[in-house]
């Protein structure tokens, strides 16, 4: 009997997990902190060890052996404070060669002491899989109406929805993915993303490390990043956008130091950036290689920036920004879910650029252009045309993703999609 949780809303996560724990010893499941990896692990599981409790840390420090129940699949929440554990479970795994024996969370990476005591990378044992916060269709804030596999196989549910209104959007981009968040009073929706990055601040940059970081600066780096957010930005940027905020002796100099400060999101996965999507347009030189840059869910931009849903509606072009990084955190879920990958692209020369790029197992790719409004609808048809002109090998579909729009349809004249996002599934 699984030990699901009462309440459990199911995620896309859920359908992966069960497939590859019928073919790998265990599944590690990595991600930020209050995303659902635990309630989604015990779904699968008929055991679980905390190993945040001080007891089953203790005799996981003295032999991991001692934590397993031998109920499979036994979850073990929080594994990497014991780095020992991964070892201890790629070792009973192949003591019988049986499968789903373990589920492990993890939601902060082993530092370059820990790595140390790992002495398997687990492959073939154990398969890593990458879990997010909720996107609008698990929410069940997107009717999933409109497939992307359809898509992809050139069709679509062209649909009349309901009427979302702009403040609805800006509701969904302030709650953030959060599920503790799902049934908050509107007015206290900011509250959970506001504390995550306290914790971050204040206690999650400092865990399992000697080293004294500065809070101060770790908050200025946040709102450098949230201040960016959904765009291409360089570390020399990021260092000048720290300058307007404290006095000399708490800036952040040096790019070795904000690199670091960087490693630290990356390590707690708060940072989650789309890599340039390299193909052959015109001459490969022109073709961009820096990351745009995301925080996990754009709710932690907006409290970086003590941003509400007010101030979203009269702020158009920072509404805008937010929006793409909810529409490309839904992506990289559904993605995920498609054995896909999510890029973006832009020519450095032309200035041509594609707010996504996903990538299926296959080769084959759609473009996708993001905005918050029907108005810009024509820039962007003009903007994936000009990509596909120049483009030698072709997407396999196009779409256009709309916050504020009640229909679904495939445009005539070009073939292109247009697709609310609050319609959207894998």
């Amino acid at each position: 009997m699984s030990l699901t949780k009462k309440g459990y809303i199911k995620r896309l996560i859920d359908d992966k997990l069960s497939k590859y724990l019928e073919i790998f010893g265990a599944v590690s499941i990595e991600g930020p902190k209050w995303c659902g990896k635990t309630w989604t692990s015990l779904n699968h599981a008929n055991s679980v060890s905390y190993v945040s409790e001080k007891e089953i840390k203790n005799l996981a420090k003295i032999d991991p052996k001692y934590i397993f129940t031998h109920k499979f699949p036994q979850v073990i929440d929080e594994w990497q404070i014991v780095p020992g554990i991964w070892d201890a479970v790629r070792h009973e795994c192949d003591s019988d060669g049986n499968r789903g024996k373990f589920i492990l969370t993890g939601s902060t990476t082993l530092n370059s002491e820990e790595k140390n005591e790992v002495f398997h990378s687990g492959t073939g044992r154990i398969a890593l899989m990458r879990m997010y916060p909720m996107s609008l269709y698990e929410s069940k804030d997107s009717s999933g109406d409109v497939s992307i596999l359809d898509m992809s196989q050139g069709k679509i549910n062209e649909t009349t929805l309901r009427k979302i209104e702009l403040e609805e959007i800006a509701s969904f981009i302030i709650r953030g993915g959060w599920p503790q968040n799902l049934n908050t009073k509107i007015s206290d929706i900011s509250l959970i993303p506001e504390s995550y990055i306290e914790s971050i601040i204040n206690k999650d940059m400092h865990e399992r490390t000697l080293r004294k970081r500065n809070p101060n600066k770790m908050r200025i780096l946040l709102r450098a990043l949230a201040r960016n957010e959904s765009t291409v930005v360089s570390l020399k940027k990021l260092i000048n956008d720290t300058q307007e905020y404290e006095n000399e002796r708490e800036l952040i100099k040096s790019r070795d130091t904000l690199q670091e400060y960087i490693n630290v999101l990356d390590s707690l996965y708060i940072t989650s950036n789309q890599e340039a999507y390299s193909l052959n347009y015109r001459s490969s030189a022109r073709v961009g290689k820096s990351i745009k840059r995301h925080l996990v869910d754009p709710s932690l931009s907006c409290a970086c920036l003590g941003l509400t849903v007010d101030k979203l509606m009269r702020d158009h072009e920072t509404f805008g920004f937010m929006f793409e990084g909810l529409v490309e955190r839904d992506l990289k879920i559904y993605a995920n879910y498609l054995d896909a990958h999510v890029f973006y692209f832009r020519d450095n020369v032309s200035g041509d650029e594609v707010d996504a790029i996903m990538e299926f197992k296959d080769g084959s790719y759609g473009a996708f252009e993001i905005k918050l409004t029907y108005s810009a609808i024509n820039d962007a048809l003009k903007s994936l045309t000009t990509f596909y002109k120049n483009v030698k090998r072709k997407p396999s579909f196009m779409c256009v993703i709309v916050g504020y729009l009640q229909h679904a349809y495939q445009d005539k004249e070009t073939g292109i999609f247009i697709v609310p996002i609050t319609s959207l599934r894998p």
